[in-house]
């Protein structure tokens, strides 16, 4: 087995090598993923007296006149800021706000690509948490929603709670949100995979970073019982009587207020404990293989679930899992069946919530989501809990979902029906998709150098 280990970790690193080394040579070829193309038709130059002035400053007056208006005679109804600091960038660390911009550039495309969302990429160069705030609150007025990404643990669940409490748009970190949500997606299928119940599984949280905290407290809004839950961090089981819960009381106090409410059956000492007569694990913890052992899934209860989400390498090959006896196991990667993406979330959320002219999110929000990520598969296996995110129909099914609940909720400047709001998702992701598509027949967007051969 360690033989098969080291073969796929090898094809694994040789392909991650071959695109990082394509994604350099692409990047100086294109300067950058995303642009700004005008949207309405000048045929001469006296239309500017139009869409600019004299006739603009009766836009700017109704706007005046109320501030809502923005969100019907401009474009910030469409328009999602993807804030950074560059503090945690993927797998990478602080690597600084410009080292950030290419991959806030990466998920601008994402955004539009699969939910018809104007994104634009800030990486922002701030010393302190309240100078990130301070920034984002003066950026209020030109956007519909903020997405925050790759932000250090724990300042961006501050950050978060912050931003949430004092703007009256959407604000959504998707290192914690959209794995929280996909994860529970996951999980809701795996488990009726498995035939059993949220409310009565024991679960593990392996890794205690932005992503698990988030998705403790989902699945605990799910329905999983809090007591059932055991959280790992690299000190080993988190219990209420550990030593450093001090500590943990000042720094992370969102870690702290699930290390009172979670374990309670008092497991004490390193990770192995946990897994002992669990069902689930859910991990988010370092890269591997190896961080979880054959052995502690062995040592699960029958028919066990088994995330290992790391990236690039995962806490422990699927094949492995399977063999020591989990039922469903699920990555990060697309190489393995059971993709657990964030990007099967955040492109639907925003265009429900943009379409919706939401104020905010909430948790209600976030379960309706997961709810129909889960529930678009329609006959759940071991090797299909989620879509992929070739099935685009899901994001407007996803838009509708988010919409229609921000409307009932009273978080909704635009009310309407869920299929108000799924056909207003299907039309605007399917024009988008078509658009692209002849951008691309027509050669406006340039193909790859060389063909694209060498990829």
């Amino acid at each position: 087995m360690l033989e098969h280990e080291n073969s796929e970790n090898g094809g694994e690193s040789e392909r991650t090598d071959r695109f990082k080394e394509l994604a350099l040579k692409y990047s100086r070829f294109y300067k950058g993923k995303v642009n700004t193309f005008p949207k309405v038709p000048v045929r001469s130059l006296n239309d500017f007296s139009i869409w600019y002035t004299p006739g603009v400053a009766a836009v700017s007056l109704e706007i005046a006149r109320d501030r809502d208006q923005s969100f019907e005679l401009t474009g910030r109804w469409n328009s999602t800021a993807i804030l950074t600091d560059g503090t945690r960038v993927l797998g990478l660390g602080n690597v600084g706000p410009e080292a950030a911009m290419a991959v806030m550039e990466g998920k601008a495309l994402i955004f539009n690509y699969l939910g018809a969302v104007n994104a634009i990429p800030i990486p922002v160069r701030a010393a302190d948490r309240e100078q990130f705030i301070g920034v984002a609150k003066a950026l209020e007025p030109s956007f519909g929603g903020y997405n925050l990404e790759d932000i250090e643990s724990p300042k961006c669940f501050y950050i978060q709670e912050k931003l949430q409490q004092e703007l009256n748009i959407p604000v959504w970190h998707d290192d914690q949100l959209g794995t929280a949500c996909i994860t529970l997606a996951g999980l809701i299928n795996a488990l009726r995979v498995v035939d059993k119940k949220l409310k009565d599984v024991k679960v593990v949280l392996m890794g205690s970073g932005a992503a698990n905290i988030a998705t403790a407290k989902l699945i605990i809004a799910a329905g999983v019982r809090a007591g059932n839950i055991r959280m790992v961090d690299s000190g080993g089981v988190i219990d209420s009587e550990r030593k450093d819960l001090d500590s943990m009381m000042i720094n992370n106090p969102w870690k702290y207020e699930l290390a009172l409410s979670t374990n309670s059956d008092r497991i004490k000492g390193e990770a192995s404990k946990a897994f002992e007569g669990a069902d689930v694990v859910l991990s988010a913890s370092r890269q591997g293989p190896g961080t979880i052992r054959p052995e502690w899934i062995r040592s699960m209860n029958g028919k066990g679930i088994v995330f290992a989400l790391a990236n690039p390498v995962p806490e422990i090959w699927p094949r492995l899992a399977l063999e020591s006896g989990a039922a469903v196991v699920s990555t990060g990667r697309s190489d393995f069946p059971n993709q657990i993406n964030n990007s099967l979330v955040f492109p639907g959320v925003f265009r429900g919530a943009l379409d919706a002219r939401a104020t905010g999110v909430n948790i209600e929000i976030m379960l309706s989501a997961s709810r129909e990520i889960a529930d678009f598969v329609s006959d759940p296996g071991p090797e299909r809990i989620v879509p992929t995110m070739e099935e685009w129909e899901l994001y407007p099914r996803v838009a509708s979902a988010v919409a229609a609940k921000a409307s009932e909720m009273g978080l909704a400047r635009k009310s309407g029906s869920r299929e108000f709001f799924f056909k207003t998702a299907h039309e605007l992701i399917e024009s988008n998709r078509n658009m692209y598509r002849r951008m691309l027949e027509e050669k406006y967007i340039r193909n790859l150098p060389g063909g694209g051969e060498d990829e």
